[in-house]
């Protein structure tokens, strides 16, 4: 039996976040929180590389032309799209989870979801640093642990 344990090491990692710039004290709480994450873990601050785009649902096009780069051992997500009185919440959540799950299958490169979906802004800040924590340290670890797990799985031939 081969057994991966998890391993939460960020060293000699370099990694892309892409922050959306909509709701920005949002996104700018989740990214505090993910690189003081990332840095924590072991990460250089200049083997991060953050990209900011005007909203959530540019995310995924700039996320496909990091993973194309080669040079990430995994990537970030973050920002927030928070629901109002149209459809237009559905249409954005939709596009940015089916474009960001479209990069993570057609490039291999593992992509922590950090963009928070949410019915107010008071839910969002309590999952940006508030009463909830921050899920911007949630996908930093997550993203730490899958860029970890993808290499070593690659190395002894099973991601083949």
């Amino acid at each position: 039996m081969n057994e991966y344990p998890c391993d939460l090491d960020a060293t000699g990692q370099r990694f892309g976040v892409v922050v959306a710039r909509f709701n920005h004290l949002i996104s700018a709480n989740l990214l505090r929180g993910c690189v003081d994450e990332l840095v924590t873990r072991g990460a250089a601050r200049d083997a991060i590389d953050v990209a900011w785009v005007p909203g959530a649902y540019e995310i995924p096009h700039a996320v496909r032309l990091m993973a194309q780069s080669g040079r990430y051992a995994a990537l970030i997500t973050l920002g927030s799209v928070i629901r109002g009185g149209t459809p237009h919440f559905e249409f954005v959540c939709h596009g940015v989870t089916d474009g960001v799950r479209e990069v993570v299958r057609d490039t291999g490169v593992p992509v922590a979801f950090g963009v928070l979906t949410t019915n107010d802004v008071d839910q969002a800040l309590e999952r940006a640093g508030g009463a909830e924590g921050n899920k911007g340290a949630d996908v930093a670890a997550a993203a730490v642990e899958m860029a970890r797990l993808c290499a070593r799985l690659r190395e002894s031939g099973a991601g083949a």
